[in-house]
């Protein structure tokens, strides 16, 4: 068995640093109200070898530490530590050997954006933050089973028709998001969360007029090339 005294030094110094992010990132999930109890995961792949930092399966947040992140491989082999690591690693390993630009996976159960997945439909882009953000609506993904590769299989496939999308809505289970970390996921699942309630609430007041394609890649354009510090 392979084991993390088997890398670099350098590796060893990134896991630690990835670590202490990982762990602080699950409090950003409680905080924004994506999670209850210890559904959820962040994870983020490593930059010098082919190794992700991921949850612990069924401990709750308030316990989580860095020390007790659990780093595999990408084919979700465990590496180092002490706890199993999520039932999602398999899934999170498939995005991550599938999508080699993406860095961090997060997955919640957030309740207007569940909401969203359980009756199969995608979020309507309603909203020109949906434009900058999501390129478009936020997509359906199809419904797979837990604790194999499946979903990740279902991320993958419908990202390829939305690939400005870095949100997935997989069908009766909820939102996965990707970033070019895990901050950058962690982000993206708080704004699925956001669009999802604000589009819901949208519709309780009539039928959402969706924005014209063409301004829409407008808006995408100006928000991924020119609004913030560059």
């Amino acid at each position: 068995m392979v084991t993390l005294a088997d890398y670099s030094e350098r590796t060893r110094a990134e896991v630690k640093q990835v670590r202490e992010l990982v762990a602080s990132l699950h409090g950003q999930l409680l905080k924004w109200n994506l999670v209850v109890w210890t559904a959820g995961n962040v994870s983020q792949r490593l930059r010098t070898a082919d190794l992700m930092v991921i949850k612990p399966s069924g401990v709750r947040y308030e316990y989580l530490t860095p020390a007790s992140m659990v780093v595999t491989d990408l084919e979700g082999n465990l590496v180092d530590g002490s706890e199993a690591p999520s039932s999602d690693t398999a899934s999170h390993a498939y995005i991550y050997r599938n999508m080699p630009g993406v860095y961090g996976v997060v997955h919640t159960h957030s309740t207007y954006a569940t909401a969203w997945a359980a009756t199969g439909q995608n979020i309507p882009c309603g909203l020109t933050m949906m434009g900058d953000e999501f390129g478009g609506p936020v997509p359906v993904g199809p419904f797979r089973l837990i604790g194999s590769e499946a979903i990740g299989k279902g991320v993958v496939e419908t990202l390829k028709d939305y690939p400005r999308s870095p949100a997935v809505l997989m069908q009766n289970h909820g939102p996965f998001t990707i970033g070019k970390d895990a901050e950058a996921a962690v982000k993206a699942a708080a704004m699925t969360e956001e669009v999802a309630h604000t589009m819901w609430a949208a519709r309780q007041l009539g039928k959402i007029i969706e924005i014209d394609q063409a301004d829409v890649d407008k808006l995408n354009e100006r928000y991924q090339n020119v609004y913030g510090q560059h």
